[in-house]
């Protein structure tokens, strides 16, 4: 009886070790715990503003030029009597006064020749159908030393005047004298007249612009404000 029940709690012990040995074994494996998040990237560093670059300064404005206009005139006297031609004098006096108009002065610059006018001019003595001839070949051999010198002969206009426009210093010189005096009298009449007319750069600096005064308004009804006096010395 006592094996008999040893055996049965043997066969007891078995089969209970048998079935724990199946529930160990059907039972749901644990799921793996789940991997670390990776840490988050650390955003890239914000590039540093590059600085602005400075504005150009504006060029400054050149103001216009202020133009003169010139006029200019020289008498070419005492050319010899009869004769279209230059006395010495009379080719020194024009290159002079022709380089004076290329000279700039503090004043201008260089003239710039707009137009010429050459005017030849005789004494009294013979035909007016001579001498206007005779006043016209002066003209033009003034004319043509003006070319030589380099002035465009587009822009010189020449004509002769006989004896209509005399000097008048002339007038007291007497038909009566003897013809040599009467000659060396009326010496100024011969002569040929150079004008000329252009432009130049003014190199004057300009008036500073003054601003008018605002004077401070007074509404009506109300009295004007008095003038402060004078501080006392």
């Amino acid at each position: 009886m006592i094996s008999n029940f040893r055996n049965m709690l043997v066969a007891c012990a078995v089969s209970s070790a048998m079935l724990l040995g199946a529930c160990a074994t059907t039972e749901e494996p644990k799921p793996a715990p789940a991997p670390a998040p990776a840490p988050a990237p650390k955003p890239a560093p914000k590039p540093e503003p590059k600085p602005e670059p400075k504005p150009k300064p504006e060029p400054e404005k050149k103001a216009k030029p202020e133009f003169l206009n010139i006029e200019q005139k020289i008498e070419l006297q005492g050319m010899p009597f009869a004769k279209a031609e230059l006395t010495a004098d009379n080719k020194a006096e024009l290159e002079k006064f022709m380089a004076a108009m290329r000279k700039a002065t503090k004043a201008r610059e260089a003239v710039a020749i707009s137009a010429v006018v050459v005017t030849g001019h005789t004494d009294r003595i013979g035909s007016l159908k001579y001498n206007m001839g005779l006043s016209e070949r002066r003209a033009v051999v003034v004319k043509d030393m003006l070319v030589s010198q380099g002035v465009d002969q587009k822009v010189i206009f020449w004509e002769g005047k006989a004896f209509k426009q005399p000097i008048p210093v002339t007038k007291f010189c007497d038909n009566k004298m003897k013809r040599k005096q009467l000659i060396e009298c009326l010496s100024p009449n011969r002569r040929v007249t150079v004008e000329v007319v252009g432009r130049a750069v003014s190199l004057a600096k300009p008036k500073p612009k003054v601003e008018p005064k605002v004077e401070p308004k007074v509404e009506p009804g109300k009295p004007e404000p008095k003038a402060k006096p004078a501080a006392k010395p």
